[in-house]
């Protein structure tokens, strides 16, 4: 089995989601390399291992994944575009092996969201549309998603109810897990919600002041990833730096918390842990982090303060019990979800994989019997002739799949293997970094300045 990736939150997912479907597989993790391919830090904090690791390119992943007897299943846990780009791109590749019937011998492709799906339903599902198996996080999600697929008059069978693959256990303390310890609230920051440096700020000064009011409490305030890095999202205002624009800032790393509130990184389950073992609280504007939250019956709010809309994403959880604002958090409020809701969104429940399971396996049955039919994405160049070339572009394929043209032979230089791989990792660092600068550093400063 092999894992497809290309940020940090999608790999977490998509190795979970393979040890889910087939506890007992060998997995090869594949990064494919693009802006937000993340570092070696980044995926230390996951906290999930695989077999092999490797990055690769939108060419070297094909190569891999049509390797006679190469992989069984493969998971796909990419951005839409990237999802769709290999979708046509393996079609390609096997189209040949072909046999009268027109079905070939091809891994089983399994893929699906990270968490939430709040924004860009019907764009994002229709381009992860052809893949084998489309997984819904809950039974909500399977609706919505069979509903998009049918309204357009393409094949929803691919859509599978499971659950959140990080959602495991019962999700309650033990009576040796009781609540010690100062009671914990954790503040899961996004990278791109809110997306204004005012209203970032004034979560931030929220966060403080509720620290302030609360001393008998530890604030943590749980970043994502560190100034420069990418995650799903790009942060271009990131709250390492905010913290220092707080009175008594200066230039230390903690600015002007206060001794009882500061900023941490690490596994959001570890993270959760100290919440649920002190008795404490979960507060976000709309983080995937609510639903692990939920999941352990934590405690956990939904803010309000900046309004409940489509753009902020915390419309999703309205009925849920745990809307709140940081006035009603500090008056001591702790939301109690409402179990019906929680049960619809997949946050409650047994093992919320053994459809998907048994799907998969029935499917490689059919891969290594007769073989799989060709996979066919709802986008083709007469379906979306003005959308799809370019998402093909992007990934570096042509209109019909297969790998663009134009790039030289490595066979013909004369570096050798070993050298041809150092100069690419050079050069692929070299662009990396200062990509990263443009989005952090640069863009910024443009945009200031054309509010002058």
């Amino acid at each position: 089995m092999a894992v497809l990736a290309d940020s940090d939150t999608r790999w977490k997912w998509g190795v979970l989601t393979a040890r889910r479907l087939a506890p007992e597989a060998a997995i090869d993790g594949l990064l494919l390399r693009g802006r937000a391919t993340p570092t070696p830090r980044q995926l230390a904090e996951v906290g999930v291992s695989v077999d092999t690791l490797r990055e690769v390119t939108t060419a070297e992943f094909l190569r891999a994944a049509t390797a006679p007897g190469a992989y069984d299943v493969i998971v796909l846990a990419c951005v839409g575009g990237a999802v769709q780009a290999m979708l046509h791109g393996l079609g390609r590749a096997v189209a040949g092996e072909a046999g009268e019937g027109g079905h070939a011998r091809r891994p089983v492709v399994v893929t699906g969201y990270v968490g939430v799906v709040y924004e860009k339903l019907a764009d994002g599902l229709l381009l992860r549309h052809g893949a084998d198996v489309v997984l819904a996080n809950s039974r909500h999600d399977a609706d919505r998603f069979r509903a998009v697929y049918e309204g357009v008059g393409a094949d929803g069978g691919s859509v599978v109810e499971c659950a959140l693959p990080f959602l495991e256990g019962t999700g309650e303390a033990t009576a040796e897990e009781a609540p010690n310890g100062p009671f914990t609230v954790v503040f899961a920051v996004q990278p791109s919600v809110p997306a204004g440096r005012a209203d970032r700020a004034y979560l931030l000064r929220r966060a403080v002041g509720h620290a302030l009011r609360h001393p008998e409490r530890d604030v943590l305030i749980k970043l994502r990833s560190k100034p420069g890095e990418h995650t799903t999202h790009i942060e271009e205002l990131p709250y390492q730096k905010l913290v220092r624009k707080l009175p008594g800032g200066g230039d230390g790393a903690r600015g002007g918390l206060p001794p009882n509130c500061r900023l941490v990184y690490g596994n959001m389950g570890e993270i959760l842990d100290r919440a649920q073992h002190t008795g404490g609280l979960l507060v976000t504007v709309s983080s995937t982090a609510a639903l692990e939250s939920l999941h352990r019956s934590i405690p956990t709010a939904v803010l309000t303060d900046l309004g409940v809309r489509e753009a902020l994403g915390n419309h999703y959880f309205t009925g849920s019990g745990c809307l709140a604002s940081w006035d009603e958090l500090d008056d001591g409020l702790l939301p109690e979800a409402d179990e019906k809701w929680a049960l619809r969104q997949g946050v409650r429940g047994g093992d919320g994989f053994a459809a998907a399971r048994e799907r998969v396996a029935e499917l490689v049955t059919c891969s290594t019997g007769d073989g799989l039919p060709p996979l066919a994405p709802y986008y083709t160049v007469r379906t979306a002739p003005g959308y799809l070339p370019g998402i093909l572009r992007r990934y570096g394929l042509e209109t019909d799949g297969s790998p663009a043209g134009g790039v030289p032979d490595e066979s013909a230089d004369g570096l050798g293997a070993a050298g041809r791989g150092v100069v690419r990792r050079v050069v692929r660092e070299a662009a990396r970094g200062a990509y990263r600068h443009g989005v952090q550093r640069v863009a910024p400063l443009i945009r200031k300045a054309g509010e002058l």
